[in-house]
């Protein structure tokens, strides 16, 4: 559990994942079914503005900012990334993963290609979010969660909503 988990009232959960592999669906659902507040940090980025700049190589753009919704707790934040995010900000990490052949149509369908379609099935196929995690939380709060197919989403909602109404875990 996070640090400050103890303050909150309702735990913060981080979803992350190589693109595509069903982060924004996961968290839209599960947000629904828990009443969390689901936060996208790619759109808040983008609306509020947050960025230092467009990276033309990955062609996303560079991030910043959170502190007081954070410390509140009940979010379920959205990013293809981790290793940046405080750890003391969430009490459960969860890695999505899909297989490589499913991954490269909804990149493909989504206009990637090149270095970044390329970039993102390797990061996937080397499993980099996942060690990413690993690295960056203590491995008691990562989950990885298979993301092939519609199944798997609500199968994953589910467990993780059954998870939610048991915190925090009792000592």
């Amino acid at each position: 559990m996070a640090a400050d988990g103890n303050k909150r009232k309702r735990p913060n959960i981080l979803v992350t994942g190589t693109p595509g592999t069903g982060k924004t669906t996961t968290s839209s659902a599960l947000a629904e079914a828990t009443n969390l507040r689901h936060i996208n940090i790619g759109d808040l980025v983008k609306e509020k503005n947050l960025h230092d700049g467009w990276d033309d190589d990955l062609q996303c753009h560079v991030c910043d900012e959170l502190e007081d919704v954070m410390e509140e707790g009940g979010n379920i934040v959205d990013y293809h990334g981790c290793d940046f995010f405080p750890e003391r900000w969430f009490d459960l990490v969860v890695v999505l993963q899909t297989d490589n052949t499913v991954l490269y149509d909804r990149l493909s369908k989504r206009g990637y290609e090149g270095a970044k379609l390329s970039n993102n099935i390797e990061c996937e196929i080397f499993q980099v979010l996942l060690e990413e995690a690993k690295e960056s939380y203590s491995e008691d709060i990562v989950k990885a969660l298979k993301s092939d197919n519609i199944d798997d989403i609500t199968r994953n909602v589910s467990s993780l909503t059954d998870w939610i109404r048991s915190w925090p875990p009792t000592s």
